[in-house]
């Protein structure tokens, strides 16, 4: 769980070392309900968007507490989900985990340098060209290529807007999630870029343009709502 406010993947792979199937299959489930690093800076602009945004000198610190209150409930749903999990459909023994810590060694330089660049560098690269570059190509593709005066982003909304309407969403929002399942971080990005109807991924001056626009969406597509019912 604590690895997985780093990183929720890598916090899954940790759980390989737990011997017991049904403990290891209960960690897996349940590390996805404490928010990884990629979600930090969406939960961070929703807090002090949605939530502070009235608050004038007090916002950083309402939205401070707000992304506290939400990784405590991570916490929380972890916990209970996991003792529920334990008591129903993944019952049995609890087993024991011991930790051995191998002896300590003093630290070569040439060789974190090495692995660092290795593992870190030359990792984020390779993970940039194989998913990054095709999923930047495909989003800017539904964003540019048109059919009937409609690109490609606003035609998979135009389809989608009925079943997501019935969830209080739009298309746009769920056309962004499906581009961004590569990486969760360029989901926000995308619903501006389809709300700007840009052609490109932009970058606002501040959080208050970013409620000011989904300020205007709320209310044009609550509008859009009541009409169509």
């Amino acid at each position: 769980m604590c690895m997985g406010f780093g990183y929720n993947a890598a916090g899954v792979i940790a759980c390989r070392i737990i011997d017991s199937p049904r403990e290891r299959l209960i960690a897996i489930i349940t590390n996805n309900f404490v928010p990884c690093n990629g979600r930090f800076p969406t939960l961070i602009a929703l807090a002090t968007v949605s939530i502070a945004g009235g608050m004038g000198s007090g916002q950083s610190v309402v939205a401070a507490l707000t992304i506290l209150a939400v990784i405590v409930l991570g916490v929380m749903i972890t916990l209970i989900v996991s003792r529920l999990l334990s008591k129903t459909i993944l019952q049995g023994l609890p087993s024991s985990f011991a930790l051995e810590l191998p002896p300590y060694s003093k630290p070569q330089l040439g060789r974190i340098i090495i692995r660092s660049l290795y593992d870190r560098t030359l990792f984020v690269l390779a993970r940039a060209i194989i998913v990054a570059a095709p999923a930047g190509m495909i989003t800017w593709m539904f964003a540019n290529l048109y059919i009937s005066d409609l690109n490609i982003l606003q035609h998979g909304a135009n389809l989608l807007a009925p079943f997501v309407n019935l969830l209080g969403l739009d298309g746009f929002i769920l056309m962004a999630f499906i581009l961004g399942l590569p990486s969760n971080e360029i989901v926000i990005p995308i619903l501006v870029m389809s709300y700007m109807s840009s052609g490109q991924m932009v970058e606002l001056e501040s959080l208050q343009a970013l409620r000011q626009l989904f300020l205007y969406i709320t209310t044009w597509f609550t509008d859009t709502l009541f009409d169509f019912m």
